[in-house]
């Protein structure tokens, strides 16, 4: 690491944030449909996920060799161009948790990554072949994939319990639950930790640190994995909202459904190289585990706000990846700019989302305008300004609590006299 320049450690620095981003942004995939059942607590399921997070970073390295080596070609890329891409995808991930939308931090990633780089090198420095067959087309089948795995399985569960006591059968699920739950975030970890650790790799070898086609260092896994699972522990609580109350109302048959199917689903690809979004994949699942329920429903309103969110998921951070390297371009005072649109946002983002905010209190309330009965009593009790002393209202108060006791009788057969309100 001696040879890291001051620009490389920055965007080191800004890869892990991304990662950072990422982790709270994509907690949703492992625990909505646990937290949506009551399987777990919300903070219980949270910590789960972030240690099992950090275990799947440390299985598997094929993703990363996508990223450093197969999405853009390495020689002529500046280290620039990876900070452009990384402001990209930060920016679009906050917005879109912002909106509670759960769109794929995987593609925004890509977006920034690809669109920094045409505006670096042109279009040549873009493997077409590779975005195909390792981005595009698992995109579109993997949440197709999951979602029919999931609405089989749900239907396949319900015609296994048909027979027995639903309660009694809810329990067990919610048990199996905490496992899939268990393996959707081991699934995400071996996926989505190791893009950063690919696009760190990239980072170093574009700075010269390592030569191509070198593997992640073990420091660059151990931080990856850190970071986004620190970002998961904090929790994406609004994104969990959308995809477990939001999507549909699920039941534990098919939370254990959803997230066994999308587990499969990831875990496969992982193991394949395919670079898909772990989010696609859990939000079909859980659509799928809507419709296979007989009277379940999926509310399209807000899947088709999420398909929007999708669609424009690539073009816009590649959009915003493309401004910031223009800047980057410009020299130093370009850096210094883009470093400044990057916290300047995220800072506008965050004060944005403290007006309305969703954490693990009311991440499964009805109502989020709604304050719970206490709350609201506790808040008149605290803007209602005492009676002034001598007051009609005063006197009567203390009146209410002034008595006089009662005088102990002289006949021990005579019935004791009533207490005297003054």
């Amino acid at each position: 690491m001696e040879h890291i320049t001051l620009l490389l450690a920055i965007v080191v620095v800004t890869a892990l944030v991304f990662d950072f981003t990422n982790g709270f942004h994509d907690t949703a995939n492992a625990m909505a449909t646990t937290i949506s059942t009551g399987a777990l607590k919300p903070k219980t399921a949270v910590a789960m996920s972030a240690v099992l997070n950090l275990v799947g970073a440390f299985l598997s390295v094929e993703v990363a060799k996508t990223i450093s080596g197969g999405i853009i070609n390495e020689e002529g890329i500046r280290t620039e161009v990876i900070f452009a891409a990384l402001v990209g995808a930060i920016l679009w991930n906050l917005l879109t948790w912002l909106l509670g939308l759960p769109s794929s931090s995987s593609h925004a990633l890509f977006g920034g990554l690809i669109g920094a780089a045409v505006m670096s090198a042109g279009w040549s420095a873009v493997n077409g072949s590779t975005i195909v067959t390792k981005v595009l087309i698992p995109a579109v089948a993997a949440p197709l994939v999951a979602g029919l795995a999931a609405m089989l399985a749900t239907k396949l569960t319900y015609r296994i319990g048909a027979k027995t006591d639903e309660k009694h059968t809810a329990k067990g699920y919610r048990v199996g639950q905490i496992a899939s739950a268990g393996l959707v975030s081991l699934a995400h970890g071996t996926n989505d930790a190791q893009k950063t650790m690919g696009i760190i790799t990239l980072a170093l070898v574009t700075g010269g640190v390592l030569a191509p086609g070198s593997n992640p260092p073990m420091w660059v896994i151990v931080s990856a994995g850190v970071a986004i699972a620190l970002g998961t522990y904090l929790g994406g609580w609004r994104i969990i909202r959308t995809m477990g109350k939001g999507l549909t109302d699920l039941r534990p048959q098919q939370g254990f459904a959803a997230q066994t199917s999308a587990a499969t689903v990831i875990l496969a690809s992982s193991h394949l190289g395919f670079s898909l979004s772990t989010t696609q994949s859990c939000s079909g699942a859980v659509m799928g585990a809507g419709l296979g329920r007989k009277g379940g429903v999926v509310r399209w309103s807000t899947a088709t706000r999420m398909f929007v969110a999708w669609g424009l998921t690539l073009p816009a951070a590649g959009l915003v990846g493309a401004g910031a390297e223009f800047l980057t371009k410009q020299g130093p005072w370009g850096i210094a700019a883009v470093a400044v649109v990057l916290v300047g946002g995220s800072a506008v983002i965050w004060s944005l989302s403290r007006r309305k905010p969703v954490d693990h209190n009311n991440v499964t309330a009805d109502d989020l305008d709604a304050e719970p009965a206490g709350v609201v009593t506790t808040a008149i009790a605290a803007v209602t300004p005492p009676p002034a002393a001598g007051s009609v209202a005063a006197v009567a108060d203390e009146d209410l609590k002034t008595t006089i006791p009662a005088p102990v009788p002289t006949d021990p057969a005579a019935p004791p006299a009533p207490a005297a309100a003054v």
